[in-house]
């Protein structure tokens, strides 16, 4: 293995990845390398260029051209999913949880051998209430409790053993008392004396979303062939969960809920949930902006360990210089706060120097020249010039 200490580690190792699948000679792979280390040199960052300022005109303007539309269809289910400059506005805002949350779980080839198979496992991924599996609820008003009747049919399909459902519903309402018989349950609250037809009804909406089976916040699940490979898209985000099943090859099943990414994986993972939800947007409208600009807006989202935005009560807001948080929003409160605290402002950035008719900070701005005065010339020196 040849070592090249001018490039990076993941570009030495490519290159002699392909020097072994082409089986290049010497003379070869050095025309390769000297290719790579100019588009290398090609692509570094010149010192003082001021890339936040690139970065964002590259993002900016482009999201102006995003579609509006907040949502599209994906495939004959109509899984929806929010798209365009919405879904940008949630990532770079940091929210908390997406509109339209949904995962990518992508199977082990040993599990998912045929089509049957991958339903199989979407099928244990669904969550299935108790309203999806009963022909009907009936309140009995005599008896005062709540009578279901299971589908035999439904269950079949979703792959429920009734023995499931019952023990799922004895465990949600411990202290109720039920019975139950061939495809029925029968619910009746133990506090007959506080029991009414109210209670009844409450009981009876509590029963139809009681969890049976699946994993819970999947509403919908949507088979995919890649390829050779299948995947399951799914309307809902349970990351813990589904990671922890072993049908699930867990490095390349992933979810578009960032906070949820960082809270199960860690910062590094949210890190490239970031860049690869924003590609995927701008991919999804063809529009092409160099991935180094996204980068660089992920790191500083997360760069201290934590998620936030890029607004007044993220990035915004917690930059130290007192001109360029009033530059952004409410600049009264800012200078007001700052002349109260008697803050300073050091001028290292390229907003507060703008603002102040001042050379920025970066390209020829950057470096400070000082240019020795030459000898002052004696007097006799000059009347002989003159003359």
């Amino acid at each position: 293995m040849i070592i090249m200490e001018e490039l990076p580690r993941s570009v030495q190792e490519q290159l002699n990845d392909i020097k072994e699948a082409l089986k290049l000679n010497k003379q070869e792979f050095e025309k390769l390398t000297g290719i790579a280390r100019a588009q290398y040199d090609k692509s570094r960052v010149v010192p003082g260029e001021s890339v936040g300022v690139i970065a964002a005109q590259s993002l900016g303007e482009p999201g102006t051209q995003l579609q509006l539309r907040t949502k599209w269809l994906a495939g004959a289910r109509e899984m929806t999913i929010t798209q365009g400059l919405p879904r940008l506005i949630e990532i770079f805002d940091a929210r908390k949880e997406p509109s339209t949350p949904t995962m990518t779980v992508s199977l082990k080839p040993s599990y998912a051998k045929s089509e049957n198979d991958v339903r199989r496992i979407a099928m244990k991924i669904l969550e299935i209430t108790l309203g999806d599996v009963a022909k009907e609820f009936n309140v009995d008003l005599m008896r005062m409790r709540v009578e279901v009747e299971i589908d035999s049919e439904k269950l079949k399909y979703f792959g429920v053993r009734e023995k499931q459902v019952y023990d799922n519903v004895s465990a949600a309402f411990k202290t109720a008392k039920i019975t139950t018989g061939s495809c029925k349950i029968n619910i009746k609250p133990k506090d007959e004396e506080e029991a009414g037809i109210k209670q009844l009804y409450k009981l009876k909406v509590k029963l139809k979303d009681t969890h049976v089976s699946g994993v819970k916040g999947i509403s919908q699940v949507l088979p995919d062939k890649r390829g050779d490979d299948w995947i399951i898209k799914t309307a809902g985000c349970n990351l813990k969960e589904v990671l922890s099943m072993d049908e699930v090859d867990i490095e390349n099943t992933n979810s578009n809920d960032i906070f949820e990414t960082f809270y199960i994986l860690g910062i590094e993972a949210a890190r490239n949930a970031i860049i690869d939800e924003t590609m995927n947007v701008l991919k999804n409208q063809a529009i092409d902006v160099n991935i180094r600009h996204i980068m660089l807006v992920a790191d500083m989202m997360t760069h201290d360990g934590s998620i936030k935005g890029v607004g007044r009560y993220g990035l915004s807001g917690e930059k130290t210089s007192v001109l360029a948080r009033a530059s952004f929003e409410v600049p009264l409160k800012h200078l007001f706060n700052a002349a109260m605290h008697n803050e300073y402002d050091d001028l290292r950035s390229v907003v507060e120097n703008v603002m102040l008719n001042q050379p920025i900070p970066v390209g020829t701005g950057i470096i400070s020249l000082t240019v020795p005065k030459p000898e002052e010339e004696t007097k006799e020196k000059k009347k002989k010039g003159a003359k």
